[in-house]
């Protein structure tokens, strides 16, 4: 993955999936894999995977991190935090956010094919 640098690039990748079904994946963490190091941790994450929906447009925010919403027919989709995107050989955008120390805090997806 390449840092995001501006939002150009990424809003032209968001451009290209909108008005078709697409497959999303979107995940956050705060260290819920690692919690069991901490018991007074207090971890939380979401997590969803090859839902299936169509956005009218996408839209991309912010200075590094980046925030990245797509409007749906009943409200909205966003992920907060994006450092770093990329286009796949399967042609799906990548997107992630990572911490200071590198670890994973935000994930979001886009897929024409189901994610495996």
């Amino acid at each position: 993955m390449e840092p995001i640098k501006g939002t150009d690039s990424v809003q032209k990748e968001i451009d290209r999936f909108a008005k078709q079904d697409v497959y999303i994946h979107l995940e956050t963490t705060n260290g819920a894999y690692a919690s069991h190091h901490d018991q007074t941790f207090f971890s939380a994450g979401a997590h969803i995977r090859n839902a299936l929906v169509r956005y009218e447009h996408g839209k991309v925010t912010g200075t590094d991190p980046y925030r990245v919403g797509l409007k749906i027919n009943l409200g909205w989709i966003y992920a907060e935090g994006l450092t770093h995107f990329e286009v796949d050989d399967q042609d799906r955008l990548l997107m992630a956010g990572h911490d200071n120390k590198g670890k994973l805090a935000v994930a979001l997806q886009l897929s024409r094919t189901p994610f495996e």
